[in-house]
């Protein structure tokens, strides 16, 4: 089975931040076909600071904000264990 659709990662979500006009065009072009753009729970947990940021919750509204499963955030976890990133110090420490 396969389903149209599209994930924003952090690197999307800094670029609308950002006020990036290719990424808020790209989010006009996903709503105006009727698309649903979606964001994974972790990834805006990667992407907020904390602080107002307006353009990330303008985009926001526009998106559906995905919850990670238990089994999910294990699968994500045991992906950035493996892929020996430099910004998880719980990655760094198992390998």
């Amino acid at each position: 089975m396969t389903t149209d659709g599209l994930t924003y990662d952090t690197g999307a979500l800094i670029a609308a931040e950002r006020d990036d006009r290719l990424m808020w065009a790209l989010h006009l072009a996903a709503i105006g076909c009727g698309l649903l753009p979606t964001v994974p729970s972790g990834v805006l947990a990667e992407a907020w600071s904390g602080g107002p940021q307006h353009q990330l919750s303008r985009l926001l509204k526009g998106c559906k904000v995905e919850e990670l499963s238990e089994e999910q955030a294990r699968q994500v976890g045991g992906l950035i264990a493996r892929s020996g990133a430099t910004d998880c110090p719980l990655a760094l420490e198992t390998n």
